[in-house]
């Protein structure tokens, strides 16, 4: 009896790589962005990609369909086959925003995809240049009320987190002012310095390098907590408006009939890449916080930002051609 228990036990032992591996793709697997190389979604899909590479012996390529802030790569990812061959970044743009603002989008991203982990949340950030004398919000505020639509502020496009982040100022602060969308962070970014615009909501993650240059002033962050890589730059809600949170996000998902095994083997190894140093310490320089959690965070997460920017999106009457 005890030779045939050792001989079961020593079976199971061999046996469970083998069923760890089922758990997994076989062959070269896709992480789609849907934007261009370069930017925050893509440098921190190459950094994942890198590790999975590793952790999982197999090929993860990296591959961009930019266009429509993220709805054409969402859509490619919604309509393939749940094997896990392809994957998506998914953005705050593709998943929380694009479908209250865009008529044409073909997917739901609460019922079309099988969310697998939470990579980081990203404050945004309100900032102006260097000549700028008002650099407080209290101050931005008073402003706007004595030049009622003629403040000006830059954001990175119509419908962007960067966009909506402005609207929910404007609506909290019950100000007048002028929104100027940009095809993009940079362009933004030249007029900001060249004084064409008077602030504008940016991404941490684009705007870091100006303000460690002494060209931007970084007036406030939305998040509700200060990020660690700025801790001098206070939030929206310690400046006045308690509650304002209006991050950029990203995460990790699959086509819905991904199997259940397989998304959680993903889940946990992501995890387990997430909490390595040098991947914190990236995450970090990008502002990017709070990574890692269940798949059913990831999930909850992505129900409750739809909520949010669905409703920003109704009460400040904004338009995809607006």
């Amino acid at each position: 009896m005890q030779r045939r228990t050792f001989a079961f036990a020593a079976v199971a032992s061999l046996a469970a790589p083998w069923v760890r591996a089922q758990d997994l793709p076989s062959g070269p697997i896709r992480i789609i962005v849907g934007f261009a190389p370069g930017g925050g979604t893509d440098v921190l899909a190459r950094t994942i990609a890198h590790k999975l590479s590793i952790l999982w012996n197999t090929q993860v390529i990296v591959e961009n369909k930019a266009g429509a802030t993220g709805v054409i790569a969402a859509e490619y990812v919604a309509k393939q086959p749940g094997d896990g061959k392809v994957l998506l970044m998914a953005h705050v743009n593709s998943h929380a925003i694009a479908p209250a603002l865009m008529q044409n989008v073909k997917y739901d991203p609460r019922q079309d995809f099988a969310p697998i982990t939470l990579v980081g949340v990203t404050p945004n950030m309100l900032t102006c240049n260097e000549t700028q004398q008002v650099r407080t919000v209290a101050g931005i505020v008073d402003l706007c009320r004595r030049q009622p639509g003629k403040i000006s502020f830059g954001s990175s496009g119509t419908g962007s987190a960067q966009h909506l982040a402005f609207e929910m100022f404007r609506m909290a602060a019950k100000i007048q002012a002028v929104h100027v969308p940009y095809k993009g962070s940079s362009a933004m970014v030249t007029d900001l310095l060249g004084g064409q615009i008077n602030y504008a909501f940016d991404t941490m993650t684009a705007a870091t390098p100006y303000v460690k240059q002494g060209k931007v002033i970084a007036v406030a962050q939305t998040r509700l907590k200060r990020a660690k890589s700025h801790p001098d730059v206070p939030t929206m809600a310690e400046s006045g408006f308690p509650g304002f949170d209006a991050a950029s996000w990203y995460g990790l998902a699959g086509p819905k009939s991904m199997p259940a095994a397989m998304v959680k083997r993903m889940n946990e190894d992501i995890n387990q890449i997430l909490a390595q140093p040098d991947v914190a310490d990236k995450l970090e320089q990008f502002g990017a916080e709070d990574a890692g959690g269940s798949s059913q965070k990831f999930a909850d997460f992505i129900v409750s930002e739809n909520t949010k920017w669905a409703r920003v999106i109704k009460d400040a009457g904004v338009r995809a051609d607006s």
